[in-house]
């Protein structure tokens, strides 16, 4: 089969395949792994549009009685998610077919980058097909999160950076550091994307080559990055509880619990989650096939060594925070891993086309597989009478009511099922002080599934008799009166 041909066959082929594997996700609620995150980040998508439309004060709902407005990453997806919402209306599948577009657009971007990169079509094509079905990629792949729209941001900017080259032009420099000061906007770990323009010319100056007109370039890299930088360097010091900035030096665990985290990562998580399985092999090709070819002798060899050496060291200065759970965390990880399995891919396809084509065919096969059970509404990872009888718990209090809502670690997954804004705690954290506090303040009902709080007799005192029980979750309405009643 020539070669436009394949391309032909790839580009519709690849997002057809993803979404006939994606549609009985498209219609689930929020659900699964990482739920936290996504409530959080479709709060903010909601309250955009409900609450204030300004790109500066995306809000949170665990906000007690005060405006919620909490800045952490730029909410450039969220908000321009919250445009589409303006047309069409709240429906949350919204999110999910708009971030499906956004996993096409980065399967897209990759598999330009991979072709310039190499020189080589087919290698690019490969790169799309492996990375498309990656397991936590497919899953991904219709969740909402910020680190999503980063990703594909950042490929875009460096396959946009490697066609230019040698000699970028203008207009694609100033197109490629827009679009990576907006990655990193969008999630600060994706500054690890300037590596490439940054190792380019670093190599240059070494080399001797660097002329005037690079040197201006590099002032449009810098200019167009200090905005992002201006917005961390104002709202990281107003972050509470992240960990994300103090790393591995902020050292909650102890040294066995880092080499467990570890090795769990890379030897469950790394194959099973980010590559796939039946990519492990030609992950392994990729190593093989890179010294085998002298492919450090290539141009960019450099530049893309960089990217994936200060990536490596992220990943361990990040180490107790990623933990065994947040694969998302390793998003800035999937370019340079899937360079090595499509390389490895390409060449170990020149020595057994039946064996490379197996594998190639078993990923889709075995990210379904790994995946599938992530949208499984019987176990949505929290309560999940929240899913069951959402209408009637929303039917209990109204829209601008403050709530109590607990136990909920993530602090995000009751108020965005139920719609409302208030506080919040975890492990049972709730004393009649704080009970006491709340309801001065506004708190109007408790939705709790905290027994030890439920069952406490001072906490019993101030909120009486439940209004309507299920399962272990009871909603008591409180008024001023009961805050008295101690």
């Amino acid at each position: 089969m020539k070669i436009k041909n394949w391309k032909i066959f790839a580009l519709i082929g690849i997002p057809l395949l993803s979404l006939l594997m994606h549609l009985g996700a498209f219609s689930a609620d929020l659900l699964g792994v990482h739920a936290w995150r996504q409530a959080q980040t479709q709060s903010n998508i909601v309250n955009f549009i409900e609450e204030d439309f300004n790109i500066m004060n995306p809000r949170r709902n665990v906000r007690g009685a005060e405006d919620g407005i909490y800045r952490m990453e730029f909410p450039i997806m969220q908000w321009s998610f919250a445009t589409v919402y303006k047309i069409f209306g709240n429906h949350f599948i919204i999110s999910r077919i708009l971030t499906f577009l956004i996993s096409l657009l980065t399967a897209l971007g990759f598999y330009f980058l991979l072709k310039y990169l190499f020189n080589n079509e087919i290698i690019g094509l490969i790169g799309a097909w492996a990375l498309t079905f990656s397991p936590a990629f497919f899953y991904y792949a219709v969740t909402p999160l910020p680190d999503n729209f980063a990703l594909c941001l950042g490929i875009w900017a460096v396959a946009i950076f490697l066609k230019s080259l040698p000699n970028a032009s203008w207009k694609s420099t100033v197109f490629s550091a827009f679009l990576m000061s907006l990655a990193m906007a969008s999630k600060l770990p994706f500054i690890l994307f300037y590596a490439i323009p940054f190792g380019f010319y670093l190599q240059k100056i070494y080399q001797r080559k660097l002329l005037l007109k690079d040197f201006y370039k590099g002032l449009i890299w810098i200019g167009l990055f200090l905005p992002t930088l201006i917005w961390y360097l104002w709202v990281i010091p107003t972050w509470q509880g992240n960990g994300i900035v103090a790393g591995i030096l902020d050292l909650a665990k102890s040294p066995n619990e880092l080499i467990d985290i570890l090795l769990h990562n890379l030897f469950s998580n790394l194959p099973e989650l980010i590559l796939n399985v039946g990519a492990v092999p030609l992950f392994i090709a990729g190593f093989y096939f890179l010294f085998k070819r002298k492919a450090y002798k290539h141009h960019l060899f450099f530049p893309t060594f960089l990217w994936s050496f200060l990536t490596l060291l992220y990943f361990l200065f990040e180490l107790n925070m990623i933990g065994k759970v947040h694969d998302y965390y390793l998003f800035p990880f999937y370019p340079f891993l899937f360079i090595l399995v499509s390389y490895g891919a390409f060449w170990l396809f020149q020595k057994s086309r039946i064996i490379t084509t197996i594998l190639l065919i078993s990923l889709p096969v075995f990210a379904f597989a790994r995946m599938q059970g992530r949208w499984n509404e019987a176990d949505p990872r929290f309560n999940k009478v929240l899913l069951t009888h959402k209408t009637v718990l929303r039917n209990l209090s109204k829209k601008d009511d403050l709530i109590i809502v607990g136990n909920d670690a993530s602090y995000a997954i009751f108020f965005y099922h139920l719609d409302r804004k208030g506080w919040a705690f975890a492990e049972n954290r709730l004393t009649p002080n704080d009970l006491i506090s709340m309801i001065n303040q506004g708190a109007k009902y408790l939705y709790s599934d905290a027994n030890l709080v439920n069952e406490n007799p001072e906490i019993k005192a101030i909120t009486g008799t439940p209004i309507y029980e299920i399962d272990k979750l009871k909603v008591y309405k409180l008024n001023n009166d009961s805050s008295k009643k101690e």
